[in-house]
């Protein structure tokens, strides 16, 4: 019997990705006279992964990578109003309102009278404490924890510390490689609601077995109540 539900947050409960593909996009239009568009996008995503051990997920860690790919794409003559322009779209990012997918209040609302929720999301402390305080689904939740990683012993050390029995536990989220695979890992079960943007480093091959898909936040509850 499932007596625990543990949502992501990021492109599960509030859009998110696509806030990062925007500036994207202004980031390339940016560079665009001097810089192949490509070029870009390859060499930001190698400065994210690199840049993850520094800054870790999130806004801050997003920007300060666009301000090395800048540097290391035009040889170091990018213009100060340039780097003062990401530094701007960082900001932006971060003051944008917290926009909650389609159906996410009433569901979160009507699961948390029957079931035990928390909220698991990794990035950035002060920005995802922000963004679960400007949500409004922050009472719903007994527990919100917020991580550098999602993988294996993270969850293992978020269950213990709550008394939750992996058995008894789904986990709900987008990404297959953060919300699926390591909570089917530690004997957990797993619900994947896909948003319609992946970060590419968040990219993997699903599992064949164990878990749920859904097209829709609003199909959880029959799914839940089915069992």
């Amino acid at each position: 019997m499932i007596d625990t539900i543990a949502f992501d947050g990021d492109d599960t409960l509030w859009h998110n990705e696509s806030l990062f593909s925007m500036t994207q996009e202004r980031f390339r239009a940016m560079l665009s006279h001097s810089v192949d568009p490509a070029a870009l996008d390859k060499r930001l995503l190698e400065a994210e992964r690199a840049n993850l051990r520094f800054y870790g997920y999130g806004i801050k860690g997003f920007v300060l990578s666009m301000i090395e790919t800048a540097v290391d794409l035009t040889d170091g003559r990018v213009a100060g109003r340039d780097i003062q322009s990401l530094i701007d779209f960082g900001k932006a990012m971060l003051e944008h309102p917290v926009d909650l997918l389609d159906g996410v209040a009433e569901v979160v609302e009507a699961l948390s009278s029957r079931y035990r929720l928390l909220l698991i999301t990794k990035g950035d402390l002060f920005d995802q404490e922000s963004k679960v305080a400007r949500s409004g689904l922050a009472e719903r939740f007994a527990a919100v924890e917020i991580v550098s990683e999602k993988d294996p012993d993270t969850y293992r050390r978020v269950l213990d510390r709550h008394g939750v029995d992996p058995a008894r536990f789904v986990m709900v989220g987008n990404s297959v490689r953060s919300d699926i695979l390591p909570a089917l890992a530690i004997g957990g079960h797993a619900v994947h609601v896909p948003y319609h943007l992946t970060w590419a480093h968040e990219e993997a091959e699903p599992p064949t077995e164990n878990y749920r898909r859904i097209d829709t936040v609003r199909e959880l509850p029959p799914l839940l109540a089915a069992w």
